[in-house]
C-alpha cells in the first residue's frame, strides 16, 4: 500500500515516528557484498536529529541493527532487515494535535483516507520514516560504488533566496560535510545558517533547493517508455517529505532557451567514447543514462510544523489557533541531503540490477 519501492532492489518501510522503532526490509539485495552496521550507521549520522544548532533537538542515536540477510559481514542474497528503536519521543507534545489540524500537514488529509491517524510526531508522515531509506541507500551506494565506479554527492543548493555557486562536476564529500548547512560554498553558508537561526527565533521555517549529482554512472540504464530514468528519479525523491518540486539537467531554465542552443552535440573523446559537450541533459536522453553526470535539483518547501501562532480548524470543522509545540528543523535542507543521496542510490541501483538482468544475458 504504497510502502515499498523499487523492481529488483526492493525496499520497504516500516514503523511511526513515536512508535517503538523505524526501519527497513530490502529485498534483491545481491549476495556476497561486504556489508557492516558501521557503514550504514555512516550514512545515518547525517540525518540523525540533534546534529547542530540549525536541527531539530530531539536526541537520537538512531543505532541501526541489522538483523537478518547478513552472515559474516556478508549479504547473502536473502531480505535484509535493518531496526532502529526510536528513544527520545515526547507524545505529550502532540495532545493538542489529536483534534488540531496543522496547517499544510497531513493530519486532515490522513483523516480524510484513513478515518484514524497516529497524532503523535506524524506517524507516516514524518521524517523519521526516510530512516529506512538511507539505511537501504548505504547499501545501494556500495553497490554502485564496487560495481560502476558511481559516485552521488548532494548538497544545499539555496535556502530563500541565498544561493551557492558550487561547481558539480567537482565539488567534494568533505566540502559538503565541512560545515552544518551542508552547503560547500563557505561564503554563502554563513548567510545560510544566520537566516536559519534567525527564522527558528521568531518560530517560523524556510525552504530551499538540494542539487544532486551521480558520476560515473553507466550508460543504458533506464527503460524508454513508463520508467524513464529521470521519471523513476522525480518519484523517488518527490515522495521525500516536504518535497514540492523536480529538476532534471536544464530543469525550467531549459524553456528559455531555443533547440540550436539547448542541445547537446556530441563528440569523440581521446579515449574513444561518445560524449556530449553540454550537459543540459542532465546525464539522461529518451530515459536513458548516456553517461554524464546526472544532475537532479529538488525543491523542499518550509517546515509546516511552527512555533508561530495560525488558524486552523478541528476535526470537527471548529475554527481554532494552533501554535505547534515539539521539535522540530526550523529548516529541513541539511538534514535532506543524505535522504536524496539515497533516493538517488536506489533508483541507479536498481536500474544497474535490471540492466544487467534484461541486456547482459547475450
Amino acid at each position: 500500500m504504497g510502502n515499498t519501492f523499487g523492481h529488483l532492489f526492493r525496499i520497504t518501510t516500516f514503523g511511526e515516528s513515536h512508535g517503538g522503532g523505524v526501519g527497513v526490509v530490502i529485498d534483491g539485495c545481491p549476495p556476497r557484498l561486504e556489508i557492516s552496521e558501521e557503514e550504514i550507521q555512516f550514512e545515518l549520522d547525517r540525518r540523525r536529529p540533534g546534529q547542530s544548532k540549525i536541527t531539530t533537538p530531539r536526541k537520537e542515536d538512531d543505532r541501526c541493527e541489522i538483523l537478518s540477510g547478513v552472515f559474516e559481514g556478508l549479504t547473502l542474497g536473502t531480505p535484509i532487515s535493518i531496526l532502529v528503536r526510536n528513544k527520545d519521543q515526547r507524545s505529550q507534545d502532540y495532545d493538542e494535535m489529536a483534534v488540531k489540524y496543522r496547517p499544510s500537514h497531513a493530519d486532515a488529509t490522513y483523516d480524510a483516507k484513513y478515518g484514524i491517524r497516529n497524532y503523535q510526531g506524524g506517524g507516516r508522515s514524518s521524517a523519521r520514516e526516510t530512516i529506512g531509506r538511507v539505511a537501504a541507500g548505504a547499501i545501494a551506494k556500495k553497490i554502485l560504488r564496487q560495481v560502476a565506479g558511481v559516485e552521488i554527492i548532494a548538497y544545499v543548493k539555496r535556502i530563500k533566496d541565498l544561493e551557492g555557486v558550487i561547481d558539480p562536476e567537482t565539488v567534494t564529500l568533505d566540502q559538503v560535510e565541512s560545515n552544518i548547512v551542508r552547503c560547500p560554498d563557505w561564503e554563502t553558508a554563513e548567510r545560510m545558517i544566520d537566516l536559519i537561526e534567525q527564522y527558528r527565533n521568531q518560530g517560523d521555517s524556510l525552504g530551499g533547493v538540494v542539487e544532486c549529482v551521480a558520476r560515473r554512472v553507466p550508460r543504458g540504464l533506464g527503460m524508454p517508455v513508463f520508467d524513464k530514468l529521470e521519471a523513476d528519479l522525480a518519484k523517488a525523491v518527490m515522495s521525500l517529505p516536504a518535497t514540492k518540486g523536480f529538476e532534471i539537467g536544464s530543469g525550467f531554465a531549459g524553456t528559455l532557451m531555443s533547440g540550436s542552443e539547448h542541445n547537446d552535440e556530441f563528440y569523440t573523446d581521446d579515449q574513444g567514447n561518445i560524449r556530449t559537450v553540454t550537459n543540459r541533459s542532465g546525464g539522461v536522453q529518451g530515459g536513458i543514462s548516456n553517461g554524464e553526470n546526472i544532475l537532479i535539483r529538488i525543491a523542499f518547501k518550509p517546515t509546516a510544523t511552527i512555533r508561530k501562532e495560525q488558524k486552523t480548524v478541528t476535526r470537527e470543522g471548529d475554527a481554532v489557533t494552533l501554535a505547534a509545540k515539539g521539535r522540530h528543523d526550523p529548516c529541513v535542507l541539511p538534514r535532506a541531503v543524505p535522504m536524496v543521496e539515497a533516493m538517488m542510490a536506489l533508483v541507479l541501483c536498481d536500474h544497474l540490477l535490471r540492466q544487467q538482468g534484461q541486456c547482459s544475458l547475450f
